[in-house]
């Protein structure tokens, strides 16, 4: 039974009347806005600010703004992060979306698609990169390859009042972007846009340029106060097994950087591409459209591959074909090329350290494909020459999570570390320029707490409507096999960019829905007079009911 006091003036926690008159014990805990990492953001590689981005323009109208002025709004926050984002919302593998608590509700935010819209805007109506301090500082620096990792640190680095050079060995810049990914996927002039963007900051970039043959590194260390490699892992593996000298066997880096320089490839009727990554599906669909029948052959099952699901179904639409749990052992020549690839089955074993079950082989189980090319896609890695101080034996380059190297005022990101997402290589540039400036500074960063992450179980999923994801238009499997360079995904529509944000469930940050206001019977929440301002609480007219942490659906109140 409720103890019956006199009402007094109380501490946080104590006793009130919640009903004039007679006074209550009520409990000692109130509400608390409580910021959390959304899990999108969590997922990203390069830390985007997901939540924000999205909310803002999901939040356009009632913020008395334009859409123009929110895409603007939400273009700045991007770029603070990434100079790519047409590029990367075309080519990243969006780990993001698989994290989205909405996929408990029906399916995941279409964020890689709306990172796209924004990219795509921001092109189409001259949306400028943010515009460096006006403060200059007297250290140069110079960045070694101009792929996604080097012209990230370039663009931070510029923004932060340095003078930049890259310098490129191939003819152009964006590394992978341009040389490793097809134009069906990333259309040039795209990437060539966002590269003009960078360069308009004063970040000067010099092609054919190849560190230790046109330029040595020590004339680098001469001129420069601080040096950042990116050189890519542009450099392909062969398969290690007789005949593969032969000059209709590519490896995967090869034969893409042959396409997208324009290069004439012969590669006949019938290809046989090895490897499950993302760089045999592309050099697959690629042959494709050189007019091929094309076989996949993977040592594991589909399940194992690490190729990006859409790709692979993109891949079975277009009629190639998948021999699964096969190892090449020998290419076996006729009048000096390659006709025929002996492969062996295989049978999965216990998993290795990727995690992914071992394929072993089968004893006296083999079998053979007639070819007119073979593409080996199984793994890529840098081309050291000329930079031979900067490894050790077979090790790639060793930086920190700083990016600096054992090497004084020399740091590195991107494939030239480990093979990875562009997304990645991104945020290790950034990371590196971070360090960059703050060294020259002389700025000591404090450490920031990491917030929590907030999950779907601690959110009111039923209080959000269900509501249909928005994809983008496709062309069919029969018109996009007639073109390389024809897109086969188009961007969302403005309205379809608009309804998608909206889906957005703004985890862990208030969006005004008025649940907390609605249900707190004591009057102890301020609403806010604007729209999308600070909610307030009246602590002195709070009981305790946790019925405003219980009913906020997004998960920002808790009870402490």
């Amino acid at each position: 039974m409720a103890k019956l006091v006199k009402k007094k003036k109380r501490p946080l926690g104590g006793l009130r009347s919640s009903s004039g008159g007679s006074s209550v014990e009520t409990s000692p805990l109130r509400p608390v806005f409580v910021p959390k990492t959304p899990p999108c953001s969590n997922a990203c590689p390069n830390e985007t600010n997901i939540r924000e981005i999205i909310t803002t323009i999901a939040q356009t109208e009632e913020s008395d703004r334009s859409y123009r002025e929110s895409y603007e709004k939400a273009w700045n926050i991007l770029t603070e992060k990434n100079p790519f984002p047409a590029s990367c919302g075309r080519v990243c593998p969006h780990p993001c979306e698989s994290e989205c608590n909405r996929v408990h509700k029906d399916s995941a935010v279409g964020i890689n698609n709306l990172e796209r819209f924004i990219g795509d805007y921001a092109i189409e109506n001259n949306f400028p990169l943010p515009k460096p301090v006006e403060e200059l500082h007297p250290e140069r620096v110079a960045v070694i390859g101009a792929g996604p990792a080097g012209l990230s640190c370039a663009y931070q680095l510029a923004r932060k009042g340095y003078k930049v050079a890259v310098y490129e060995a191939f003819s152009k810049p964006g590394g992978m972007l341009r040389y490793g990914i097809p134009d069906y996927r990333l259309p040039l002039d795209i990437l060539d846009k966002e590269i003009s963007r960078i360069e308009d900051l004063g970040v000067e970039i010099n092609c054919n340029q190849i560190i230790g043959k046109d330029i040595s590194y020590e004339n680098i260390q001469l001129n420069y106060d601080a040096i950042f490699v990116g050189i890519g892992a542009h450099k392909g593996k062969l398969l290690g097994i007789p005949n593969e000298e032969a000059d209709n066997v590519y490896t995967g880096t090869e034969f893409l950087n042959n396409i997208n320089s324009n290069q004439v490839v012969e590669v006949g009727n019938k290809v046989l591409v090895v490897g499950g990554g993302d760089t045999a599906i592309d050099a697959a669909r690629v042959s494709v459209r050189l007019g091929a029948d094309v076989t996949v052959v993977y040592r594991r099952t589909r399940n194992e591959m690490p190729a990006i699901e859409e790709e692979i179904v993109g891949a079975e639409e277009e009629g190639i074909k998948f021999e699964f749990l096969s190892a090449p052992v020998e290419l076996i020549k006729n009048n000096g090329t390659v006709s025929t690839m002996k492969c062996q089955r295989m049978e999965l074993g216990e998993p290795d350290e990727s995690g992914r079950r071992r394929p072993v082989p089968i004893p006296d189980d083999y079998f053979t494909i007639d070819t007119t090319a073979i593409i080996a896609a199984i793994s890529q890695e840098p081309d050291f020459d000329g930079l031979d101080h900067l490894h050790k034996g077979k090790d790639w380059i060793k930086a920190d999570e700083k990016g600096r190297t054992e090497l004084p005022d020399t740091y590195a990101g991107g494939d030239a570390l480990d093979l990875g997402l562009a997304t990645i290589a991104i945020y290790q540039g950034r990371k590196a320029a971070e360090t960059i400036h703050n060294k020259f500074r002389n700025i000591e960063l404090e450490k920031v707490d990491e917030l929590p992450v907030i999950k779907h179980d601690k959110m009111l999923l039923s209080f959000y409507e269900s509501k249909l994801r928005n994809e983008p238009l496709k062309i069919s499997p029969e018109d996009r096999v007639d073109s390389l360079n024809k897109e086969i995904t188009s961007t969302l529509t403005e309205e379809q960019a608009i309804e998608e944000a909206k889906r957005c469930m703004s985890c862990a940050s208030c969006f005004d829905c008025g649940s907390c206001w609605s249900y707190c019977q004591d009057q102890a929440i301020i609403k806010p007079v604007i729209k999308y301002q600070t909610y307030k609480f009246k602590m002195d007219f709070c009981n305790g009911c946790k019925k405003c942490a219980e009913n906020c659906p997004c998960g920002y109140i808790e009870m402490r």
